[in-house]
């Protein structure tokens, strides 16, 4: 065992340190500020420090300045060093023990490429964000996908100037509404292939893994319903959501799923979220 992968796993062998880890896995291509990452984790500034500095050292996370503040993200290549050798080496690629890696389908599930492909977008309360992008796959992706929302704490209402917002783009909004995401975790839940988190607090917090381990990624907007002002600029801050989500799907809804392995398709969808990230 190469000793860079001695010093990761070390990293990794604490709850906080895997936690902090996790978290930026979660907000991935998202850089984080220190103050948000102290804040979601509830730790100390300075506990939390030493704690970006020991997965830093072993090369997991990765830290930027922008002007006075440091930001922090996941090194998707050398963590994912990391598991490769776990598998290859340690497990000696034994599908039995690593099922869920890259080219290696679940056992028993049917391969993806042919399916319809079930694609869950989360936020919170899922009033307007989620319901946006819902909205938009439904009517961007053709047959070629089936939409779905939830949130983690929904609201029991969906948010009236986003409905204002769809029917002005010419959505239908009468199927549209609030769902929690214990919905796509019972029995009869759809196999889902992709899940997006759209809002910071939702791919914040730490829920459980979803079964079939879908393809997943994190397309953060704000938040418009937090929008203050004027009722015209509050307006423009759920339409200026609108036509962000609407350049990301449009662009997800021309993959070709069929075409692409896990690894290219986490990739791609990474990619389509870091592209698009602040764009009006």
């Amino acid at each position: 065992m190469e000793s860079t992968h001695v010093d990761q796993l070390a990293a990794l062998a604490h709850p906080q340190r895997l936690a902090l880890f996790r978290l930026l896995v979660r907000r991935y291509p998202d850089e984080l500020p220190a103050g948000e990452i102290a804040e979601t984790l509830g730790v100390r500034q300075n506990t939390l420090s030493s704690y970006l500095n020991e997965l830093r050292h072993a090369g997991l996370i990765l830290q930027a300045r922008q002007g006075r503040s440091l930001l922090y993200r996941v090194d998707m290549d050398r963590a994912g060093g990391l598991m490769s050798f776990l598998f290859a080496d340690c497990c000696r690629g034994r599908a039995e023990l690593c099922p869920t890696l890259p080219g290696i389908p679940p056992t028993g599930e049917t391969p993806m490429a042919s399916r319809t492909y079930d694609v869950l977008f989360i936020c919170t309360g899922n009033s307007a964000r989620s319901i946006f992008a819902e909205a938009l796959l439904r009517d961007l992706g053709g047959d070629r996908f089936r939409a779905h929302s939830a949130g983690t704490r929904p609201y029991s209402e969906l948010n009236p100037m986003a409905l204002r917002v769809l029917e002005a783009n010419g959505h239908d909004v009468s199927g549209l509404r609030a769902k929690t995401i214990e919905e796509f975790r019972g029995r009869d839940a759809p196999h889902l292939d992709f899940v997006f988190t759209v809002c910071d607090r939702a791919a914040n917090e730490d829920c459980p893994a979803w079964p079939g381990q879908p393809v997943t990624s994190h397309w953060g907007q704000p938040d418009p319903v937090r929008a203050t002002g004027t009722e015209a600029e509050k307006s423009l801050a759920f339409r200026r959501c609108y036509g962000a989500l609407r350049r990301r799907i449009e662009q997800f809804a021309a993959l070709d799923p069929a075409a692409l392995d896990r690894a290219a398709l986490q990739r791609a969808v990474d990619e389509i979220g870091a592209q698009n990230k602040d764009m009006a």
